[in-house]
């Protein structure tokens, strides 16, 4: 394993959330919080590492998949680490587990909080908790590819990105992988850019506007009010729930759209299956809970509103869904597993996945009526190759394997079974809230420690598709670092023979 890539990578992502931490430190100045102070003992040794680590460019710089892998891992268990420092110096979160839990759930993107009151945290801590959300959104390693030079050619960085991206299937939208990690970037800042315009000419502060914005765009969740969204107005509500949508969809569309490539774009099956979710969750719900609400509009703002949360992964709420008819509920667990497009920011197992499961299914079928056809697993137009079908294969198996693991070492907590199970699945589909004692209304302060760390590992592992943090637990990837050490020990003590 290419050690020096692995600390050239990490020592960058260290250096970078130095630079990150600046940002709140300017929202301190700004409203005069003394929390400037935690924040820039932070961000200082990370400005410093970072830019120690930019003059020892590795020898070699391709690496593979193992490599890319590991790297990602790692990264966000750093990033997450790191990020839950100010919050503990500041007093703000007093329990480190619990300022981990907190910053895990933001740079995942999942919106699950440990907090009572987030209205109590200072101006700088809600805006890091938002921030958090647009690096998660498309990915820190994505992020680095667009702005600093990594030799090794595309097939190495093809790897970094690989790790890191959600979905199936990883593909470049332009010849140099670099250009096409900087064109996902410009749509998703644009988008985010427009949607805190239109917030602000909304009525939003430009404070709330900014925090709603980056929260939507990384479709996060953390909410700046204890009431979430459920205090602005209606405008507002439906500006936040059209982003939640739109971030929810593959960015591959957008690109085929902006470079006029509409057919490509509207030959998206994945696309075109999301949004009949969405429309056709919105009518169970609405239908469901109109005896319940204040008039047709009221109960379609509130299912729009909740249906795109939940499926984005955002999170946000202006309802409190917990408290809804036993379908609407049904509903929106079913919605947590299924989640948002690939490639998209959203969380969940994914709709490609479920399509690709579908056509699996139907092509099995057609094989036990007709043995001897030979039929292809056709997406989009074209045909998928074997290694993806089985990869899908494999990910559903891990997905559910995670799961139940996950909710049997949370059954030792002795909580009802709604509170255990949605806790695991709105942790490991980065949804945020959940039912029961985990609902819109409530929080996951009440957690032990060791449970708190089983839901920051879903976090993670929901957030970069399992393997990436799965593999950090393999033995034969510490195995090769200390075989490779023991083989250059002996060495040089002489008791190997180099012929």
């Amino acid at each position: 394993m290419n050690k020096s890539v692995i600390r050239f990578i990490l020592g960058y992502v260290i250096g970078f959330m130095g630079l990150f931490l600046m940002l709140p430190m300017l929202v301190a100045f700004i409203y005069h919080e003394d929390v400037w102070v935690q924040y820039a003992l932070v961000a200082a040794p990370c400005l410093v590492l970072g830019l120690i680590n930019s003059y020892f460019k590795p020898k070699k710089f391709s690496f593979y998949l193992k490599e890319g892998f590991f790297c990602t891992g790692a990264s966000w268990v750093v990033l997450s680490a790191i990020g839950a420092i100010p919050l503990w110096l500041t007093n703000e979160i007093p329990h480190y587990i619990d300022a981990l839990f907190e910053s895990a759930s933001g740079f995942t993107t999942t919106g699950a909080s440990i907090l009572n009151d987030v209205e109590l945290l200072s101006h700088a801590s809600l805006f890091w908790r938002s921030f958090t959300h647009l690096v998660g959104g498309m990915g820190v390693l994505v992020f680095l590819l667009t702005v600093i030079p990594l030799a090794g050619g595309d097939g190495s960085q093809f790897n970094l990105m690989k790790a890191e991206s959600p979905g199936p299937s990883v593909g470049k939208l332009v010849p140099k992988l670099k250009n096409t990690a900087q064109m996902l970037y410009l749509i998703y800042l644009g988008l985010c850019a427009l949607e805190i315009i239109m917030l602000l000419c909304a009525g939003m502060t430009p404070f709330e506007a900014i925090n709603t914005g980056i929260a939507t765009a990384g479709t996060g969740g953390f909410g700046i009010y204890n009431s979430s969204l459920g205090g602005f107005n209606v405008a507002c509500q439906w500006i936040v729930a059209a982003f939640m949508f739109i971030f929810g969809i593959n960015f591959n569309f957008y690109y085929y759209i902006l470079f006029h490539h509409a057919r490509d774009a509207f030959r998206m099956e994945e696309v075109r299956m999301y949004s009949l979710l969405t429309a056709t969750s919105i009518g169970i719900i609405t239908i469901n809970t109109l005896n319940s609400s204040k008039g047709l509009f009221d109960a379609i703002t509130k299912a729009a509103f909740q249906v795109t949360s939940i499926q984005s992964s955002t999170g946000f709420s202006t309802a409190d869904f917990n408290a809804w008819p036993q379908t609407s509920r049904c509903v929106l667990v079913l919605l947590m597993f299924i989640g948002a497009c690939a490639g998209s920011t959203g969380g969940g197992i994914k709709v490609s996945r479920f399509v690709l499961m579908g056509k699996a299914v139907h092509k099995e079928l057609t094989s036990y009526i007709h043995p001897r056809s030979v039929k292809k697993t056709i997406m989009d137009g074209k045909p998928v190759n074997h290694e993806t079908v089985r990869s899908n294969n494999v990910f559903f198996g891990t997905f559910m394997l995670v799961f139940f693991v996950s909710i049997f070492c949370l059954s030792f907590e002795d909580l009802d079974f709604s509170t255990i199970f949605t806790s695991v699945i709105a942790t490991l589909s980065n949804i945020g809230p959940g039912l029961s004692l985990v609902g819109p209304t409530a929080n996951f302060g009440f957690y032990s420690d060791f449970s708190k760390i089983v839901l920051i590992f879903d976090m993670l592992a929901g957030r970069l598709e399992l393997f990436p943090i799965l593999m950090l637990f393999h033995p034969s990837i510490w195995n090769d670092l200390f075989n490779k050490r023991q083989c250059k020990e002996l060495k040089n003590s002489g008791k190997i023979m180099i012929k």
